[in-house]
Order: structure tokens, then C-alpha cells, then sequence
């Protein structure tokens, strides 16, 4: 089973295409890439999704992340806030809620306005990203559907024993639009629906 991307579609999660619509073309990339597969899938998604959209790979900045904390978060920005403003990425895409939570929380400290001066996405939907200072949009993946597939797949494999037939399955992750990147810069070709 795989909820980051979707093999068969080529697609990633579908933060990177909603900043881009949002007219954002410097697009940071908060997480470590030696953590796990995830966060590696999570990254190439959104480059995917990037050039997908017309914008360059080079237009997405790593911020790295010595892990998936809440603190990392906070640590991450301070390696944004140190770039010149004319360099800064303008979004961010974070490898989940927690880095996420304390980029927010970092920028808010530092007086920079979200999703203003710096949009952000979240991966993962936790229960309380609605309830952040500025309510987190953020990637949700097919929690509950992937549970009740993975019991069937294991009964499945317990039932069929030798005559039994692996089989990949692939649940497309959703954005959830919130205050924290709902924001249309100049040149933005749509304006993103907010969801719940």
C-alpha cells in the first residue's frame, strides 16, 4: 500500500500544484531526506508537482530538518529567516504537521505574516492542525481506508494461504485548504477553495 505518491499516476501529494496556483514561485522544502522513504517521496512529489505546474526544480529550496519535531520546525526557519529576502522561499512544504507547526510558530515569533509572506503546508492532517494559531493547511492521507485494507489483505492472505496474490494498493492523499496558504499572490492563475 502507498498513500505519498501514486506510482501509477506519476503524481505527488497535492501541496506543490496549490502553492503554485497560489503564485508562488519559491518553494521551500522543509524535512530530511535520510529519515525515510516518506520524506524522500514527500520531496520528489513536490518537485514533481512543481514541474508539473511550469516552474523549475531549481525553484524549490531543501530546508533541512534534523527530524520530524515540533523544535526542528523552529530550527528550519531560522535557516529561512538568514536568507536574503529576495532568496526567501515565499511557501513551504513541510514532510509533516509537527515541522510544520513550528515553522509556524517560528515565523509568528519573528513577526512574519502567514500565509502573506510565507504560505505553508503540513503532511498528515493531525487533529489539532486546524486548531493552530493560523488553522494549518495540510496533506491528509486515507487513514481509515487504509486500516479497514490492510485488515482485509491480511485476512485475505490468512484465508487464501499458499493460492494467495500480493496486490499494491494506492490511496491518493487530499489537501485540506486552511488559513495557512490560502492566499493568492500576484500572477496566481486560480484562487484555492477553502476547506474545512
Amino acid at each position: 500500500m502507498l498513500l505519498d505518491r501514486d506510482r501509477r499516476s506519476g503524481r505527488g501529494p497535492p501541496g506543490g500544484e496549490h502553492l503554485a496556483a497560489a503564485g508562488h514561485r519559491r518553494i521551500g522544502f522543509v524535512g530530511n531526506l535520510s529519515i525515510s522513504p516518506q520524506v524522500r517521496q514527500r520531496y520528489q512529489g513536490l518537485l514533481d508537482s512543481v514541474r508539473d505546474a511550469g516552474l523549475d526544480e531549481g525553484d524549490v529550496r531543501l530546508i533541512p530538518a534534523a527530524s520530524w519535531k515540533v523544535a526542528n520546525g523552529r530550527e528550519a526557519m531560522h535557516l529561512l529567516l538568514d536568507l536574503p529576502p529576495e532568496e526567501r522561499p515565499t511557501a513551504i512544504f513541510c514532510a509533516n504537521d509537527l515541522l510544520a507547526l513550528g515553522a509556524l510558530q517560528e515565523l509568528v515569533r519573528h513577526g512574519v505574516s502567514v500565509p502573506e509572506d510565507v504560505a505553508i503546508v503540513g503532511f498528515d492532517d493531525l487533529d489539532w492542525a486546524s486548531a493552530s494559531t493560523v488553522p494549518l493547511s495540510s496533506v491528509r492521507q486515507a487513514r481509515e481506508q487504509l486500516g479497514r485494507t490492510a485488515v482485509r489483505m491480511i485476512l485475505d492472505e490468512i484465508e487464501q494461504g499458499a493460492d494467495h496474490v500480493h496486490e499494491h494498493v494506492s490511496f491518493p492523499p487530499e489537501l485540506i485548504v486552511r488559513e495557512s496558504s490560502d492566499y493568492r499572490r500576484d500572477g496566481a492563475t486560480q484562487t484555492p477553495a477553502p476547506q474545512p
